[in-house]
């Protein structure tokens, strides 16, 4: 299996010394000690380059230099990329010419950003083959949207650009899994791959570990491309042994109920799916407490802490919001490519996160706005290694909030370990795992 080379020594260096463990934030001086609440939302399949690649003072598309030209099967560049294909049809996408140049382009040139483009390929085997050992350039080649990968949009006239303008956006946060949604959301909660020994779809590799056969899960019994619990689940899902079993690994909540920290996890159209009848954009795959054993439907843990986003309203009008919320939005509000745009997100986004800065609880609040891979999209920066499930591609980071520096660009480098150290230093529980025990918490955002 492909790893990925490190990044700068300067940058490893300074991801190595995060790995001492960090003094509480009970401790006088600590900026994460002013925090009470701490509100992470999770957008969903874009890169950094292919949404900030040209804010002011962030390190995008004019340092890619030789990352930016991508090269074909044959490992030899591309004299022109090949045309985009459409994940609907599966043919050549006619919006787009087939003569683009080698290197990053505007989509917006051809599909308006209030527009759907099509959805290209994010899987674990290949986003590693896609990152090609750091030198970024197979993400047209390794893709079924072929040139589509080296697309990016400007965004500097959304909400969120204008909020990252204003308060913090950091220009190093790497998605902590090779691949996709799915394996991203159970590192956010755990910083863990669900285990799944008896999957009906292994991948195969050969014995340099080169990907033979795709499939949910890698030999060695870990769940890595999309799938569905046997808790949550859509109504044509009738076979049990197609879906993820009961998972028994800590996670973040098991963390926060041992100290009697409030918490919920709160998703655009739950309770309808909980209900069975569920949204056509609603990605099962995207709740990831719904794996765990002891927050199966009818428990005491599913009851207190998987929640709807009406009640997410609810709870910030009534000033209820716990200290740490997660919110995930419906699919046709989290940006994600092919079935939703940037502009309704952005919208979105911005009734949200209005709501609340008018709140009391906004007084302590820190929100943090991120995207849970990169969805198929290439970015110049190659991620550091960390283990065998990565750090993945470069992703959005935001950061808002009254003790959030001003204007700042963050260069240290996270993952999503870092944002559950985030909650375990300010709260004082334990970690998952060594994951994000190990990672580095966002105190250099806070003033």
């Amino acid at each position: 299996m492909p790893v990925c080379k490190p990044l700068s020594a300067a940058l490893v260096l300074t991801a190595m010394l995060s790995i001492a463990p960090p003094a509480r934030a009970e401790i006088s001086g600590d900026p994460l000690a002013k925090i009470g609440h701490i509100v992470v939302i999770f957008e969903e399949n874009r890169s950094f380059d292919s949404m900030f690649g040209t804010f002011p003072g962030a390190n995008g598309l004019a340092n890619a230099g030789d990352r930016a030209i991508q090269i074909g099967p044959d490992g030899k560049p591309y004299k022109t990329l090949p045309q985009p294909i459409h994940s609907k049809t599966k043919l050549a996408d006619p919006r787009f010419p087939a003569d683009l140049p080698n290197k990053p382009f505007d989509i917006a040139r051809f599909v308006k950003i209030d527009d759907k483009t099509g959805d290209l390929i994010h899987a674990f085997y290949q986003e590693q083959m896609q990152i090609n050992d750091g030198a970024m350039n197979r993400y047209a080649a390794v893709s079924n949207a072929a040139g589509l990968a080296m697309g990016y949009y400007d965004t500097s006239k959304t909400y969120l650009w204008k909020l990252a303008r204003q308060y913090t956006i950091g220009d190093a946060m790497f998605h902590s899994a090779f691949g996709g949604s799915f394996l991203n959301h159970s590192f956010m909660v755990c910083s863990c791959a669900f285990t799944w020994p008896d999957a009906p779809a292994v991948a195969v590799l050969d014995a340099n570990g080169r990907l033979i056969k795709d499939g949910q899960v890698t030999p060695d019994g870990f769940a890595v491309n999309t799938s569905r619990s046997v808790y949550l689940h859509g109504a044509k899902d009738t076979d049990p042994k197609k879906l993820v079993p009961p998972q028994t690994a800590p996670h973040i909540g098991d963390r926060l109920d041992a100290k009697g920290i409030g918490w919920a996890w709160y998703a655009g159209g739950y309770d309808d799916a909980r209900a069975g009848q569920a949204a056509e954009d609603f990605q099962f795959h995207h709740q990831p407490f719904a794996y765990f054993q002891n927050m199966a439907p009818g428990t005491p843990g599913q009851k207190a802490h998987l929640k709807d986003y009406k009640d997410l309203i609810a709870d910030i009008k009534a000033n209820t919001l716990p200290p740490v919320t997660f919110y995930k939005p419906i699919g046709e509000e989290n940006q994600h490519p092919g079935y939703a745009n940037i502009t309704d997100g952005d919208k979105h986004l911005a009734e949200l996160i209005g709501l609340l800065q008018r709140s009391p609880a906004y007084a302590d609040m820190l929100i943090i706005i991120t995207y849970d891979e990169n969805g198929g999209s290439w970015d110049h920066v190659p991620p550091p290694k960390r283990d065998k499930w990565g750090p993945g591609t470069r992703v959005p980071l935001i950061l808002a909030g009254p003790m959030v520096k001003k204007g700042y660009v963050d260069h240290t480098p996270y993952d999503f370990g870092s944002i559950l150290k985030t909650i375990e230093v300010r709260f004082g529980v334990e970690p998952v795992n060594e994951r994000d025990g190990n990672a580095y918490p966002m105190r250099g955002a806070l003033q």
